[in-house]
């Protein structure tokens, strides 16, 4: 039964961010049930059965400031005074000041505050307001407070106002390849692109065409065994890395194991080619199992002293988050997959059972710990020689919305995230049901207690050895939609971040990076926000299929000169099929022979069709296109790219996949096994699987690439 909240509950989930209203997509105004405010309530751990249970809840929620000298957290940008509040006993002096990362001392000033005493669990409580100056360098500092012999320290962030394009651009536009690592694969590695294919494919494009940067996949972990998730969007973990992306042949030690351990490696790879031969999809699991037997020969073979020296301080670097994620690992060939399925004792990291486990496990958690280091090894190596082939950028991660509920994120950081529900989104045109994603949301309530700790560890590890960070779905850092579990997904409702917070540190951690920070905002998106990440110095997306001026009737396509011009402009992308087969309306014909397809073939065509005439008719308009002559699916894919020179966008991304001239889809929305999905090798515009080597001497990839450093 679905009922409407009343005003206490409204106020007390307005109290935790959750949203009681929204606009759906058709414009109108949208009351969010009682149930479901319940549910995300009860997600946070707050209790609403009863209606002495809001009123209890929402006084605590209103007295929790006062209940702790300092508040959780404080963030402001640079160039700002710091405000925030002290309590302490009604009466009581207190001193605050901050110590900064240099280890300088700042005295906090007293300002006006005529907030009244409270009387709470028996004492009385006064407000105190603070402010430090204006002039605090960016970075994580700590504020303290001394009264009456009690003290309290909390974090201070001090962001940077404007992100922008890296200073070695200038005022210059680049350009750069979007790929999907895993299915760009050369004749040496192991049936799956790694890392060091990513190093040609980087220097190939900057070195002869001219490319700032190259945009990846997320490379987040995945499983320690197969089977293995194909989508590189469910990670196991957002802060560490897959080592599928290894390269066995390039970490140093491989060239110093006896002769007969290197033969055993080359036949494992020489059998694994052979096993793996044409086949049209991507096999991660045999690819792993192969490089995983080779893997343990090398770590088993040891390290020379500096080298161990060199382990052993990244490992310390990386500290009790790599201890955990390497457990949760090794727990996983011990109990199973899913951590929450294991015995009570072991889905706590903390517990004394776990922390025996480690001891008895120590050389196998190390293993797993000493393939992170190599990772971080050759995605150093890899974005060192794409900057020295001329790259301003560089290397642009991809950063996923959230994480597996089985993996090791969720077990690590336990109550950071939520229980019981899932982010997901809302219905739209293209999905009238909603969407749930199956991921746990990260707690706004937890994530201020933290100091945003997990956040800010996940971005300095993805930023270490990189230029440039894409973050899929960047309006979750504002707001995500909350699924309650066992609800469809048109029962959930939004629940707000602290934005200020959230892309504070984004900018701050690209800033200490000198990486740039690209956006992805598209569909349903408030004005307010694309403003206020302009402002911020965050680049968004603009796809050309999406860029239409609706000031027209029926809206056509926008004109370049109205493009934005601090984004990442592209002609399609990996949640699109590529431009040949968009061209030929394969995607419309493959969704059909799956049945996902609301209208019959032939209106959906047709629509379709319609679509493609308006931008061949702007195209034509330009002079990019003949007006006499029926173009060749080849010379539009050109003129379209062209017309994305044309823009002001001063980053430019041409797609791996449309330089091939590949036309299969790496993904389809709405399947799992039905298609393929993350595991299409690349392959030419006939369907003939390509090597990385193939790619370097194709004459389209070249002229592609030309037509993108023509103007950049």
């Amino acid at each position: 039964m679905r009922t409407l909240p009343d005003a206490d509950l409204i106020e007390l989930a307005a109290a935790y961010g959750v949203s009681s209203r929204f606009t759906d997509w058709k414009g109108r105004d949208t009351t969010v049930s009682a149930e479901s405010l319940r549910a995300v309530l009860a997600a946070m751990d707050v209790a609403t059965d009863t209606p002495e249970e809001i009123a209890a809840a929402l006084e605590d929620r209103r007295l929790a400031p006062w209940r702790r000298m300092l508040p959780p957290c404080v963030v402001s940008r640079e160039g700002r005074s710091a405000q925030f509040r002290v309590h302490v006993r009604a009466g009581a002096s207190v001193r605050v000041w901050a110590e900064l990362e240099t280890g300088a001392t700042v005295d906090a000033t007293q300002i006006d505050n005529w907030e009244p005493d409270r009387e709470l669990d028996g004492r009385w409580v006064g407000e105190a307001s603070f402010v430090l100056p204006a002039d605090l360098p960016l970075g994580y500092h700590t504020i303290l407070a001394e009264s009456e012999g009690e003290t309290a320290t909390t974090t201070l962030i001090v962001t940077p106002v404007f992100v922008g394009i890296p200073a070695a651009l200038g005022e210059r536009t680049t350009w750069g390849l979007a790929t999907q690592l895993y299915s760009v694969r050369s004749r040496d590695s192991w049936g799956v692109g790694d890392l060091a294919d990513l190093t040609d494919l980087a220097v190939w494009s900057a070195a002869e065409h001219g490319a700032g940067y190259v945009l990846v996949n997320p490379m987040h972990a995945a499983e320690a065994e197969v089977p293995l998730e194909p989508s590189p969007y469910l990670p196991t973990s957002r802060r560490f890395f897959n080592p599928l992306y290894l390269r066995v042949e390039r970490i140093p030690e491989y060239a110093d194991l006896p002769a007969s351990e290197l033969a055993r490696i080359r036949l494992l790879h020489a059998e694994l080619v052979n096993e793996i031969g044409a086949a049209d999809t991507i096999d991660r699991n045999r690819s792993w199992t192969a490089k995983e037997s080779a893997l343990r020969e090398i770590y088993e073979a040891g390290r020379t002293p500096g080298r161990e020296i060199a382990f052993r301080a990244y490992c310390a670097a990386e500290g009790e988050g790599l201890a955990r994620f390497a457990t949760w690992n090794v727990l996983t060939l011990a109990l199973g997959r899913d951590w929450r399925e294991w015995p009570a004792v072991y889905q706590d990291p903390a517990s004394p059972e776990v922390a025996r486990f480690r001891t008895e496990n120590e050389a196998e958690i190390d293993y797993h710990c000493w393939l992170q280091w190599c990772l971080d090894e050759q995605f150093r190596s890899t974005q060192a020689a794409a900057t020295e082939a001329g790259m301003e950028i560089g290397i642009v991660h991809d950063l996923a919305v959230g994480v597996n509920p089985a993996g090791s994120d969720a077990w690590s950081l336990g109550s950071v995230f939520a229980k019981d529900v899932s982010v997901g989104a809302p219905p739209d045109q293209f999905t009238q049901l909603g969407q749930d994603w199956g991921q746990p949301p990260l707690r706004p309530d937890r994530l201020a207690e933290t100091a945003y700790l997990p956040l800010r560890t996940m971005l300095a590890g993805i930023l270490r050895h990189a230029g440039g960070i894409r973050v899929d779905h960047i309006i979750g850092l504002f707001r995500l939609w909350w699924v309650p579990r066992g609800m469809p997904a048109t029962e959930g409702t939004y629940v707000g971040y602290d934005h200020e917070a959230t892309i504070g540190i984004l900018a701050l951690e690209a800033s200490r990076a000198g990486a740039v920070v690209v956006g992805e905002d598209l569909g349903t998106v408030e004005p307010w926000v694309r403003r206020y990440l302009t402002e911020r110095g965050i680049l968004g997306t603009s796809v050309l299929w999406f860029e239409q001026d609706w000031d027209v009737p029926g809206g056509r396509p926008l004109p370049p000169g109205a493009w934005r011009e601090l984004c990442l402009a592209s002609v399609t992308t990996h949640d699109l099929p590529p431009t040949l087969g968009y061209l030929a309306g394969d995607h419309v014909r493959l969704r059909h022979r799956l049945g996902l397809l609301t209208e019959s073939l032939e209106d959906e065509l047709a629509h379709d069709r319609g679509e493609r005439e308006s931008w061949l008719a702007t195209l034509r308009e330009l002079g990019l296109l003949p007006s006499d002559v029926e173009p060749t699916p080849d010379e539009v894919l050109v003129a379209l790219h062209r017309y994305l020179v044309r823009t002001p966008s001063r980053m430019l991304n041409l797609s791996l996949v449309d330089a091939v001239g590949d036309r299969r889809t790496q993904n389809q929305p709405g399947t799992v096994n039905e298609y393929p999905n993350w595991r299409v090798p690349l392959a030419d515009s006939d369907g003939n699987l390509l090597f990385l080597e193939e790619v370097f001497t194709s004459d389209r990839a070249a002229r592609l690439c030309g037509e993108m450093n023509s103007e950049a």
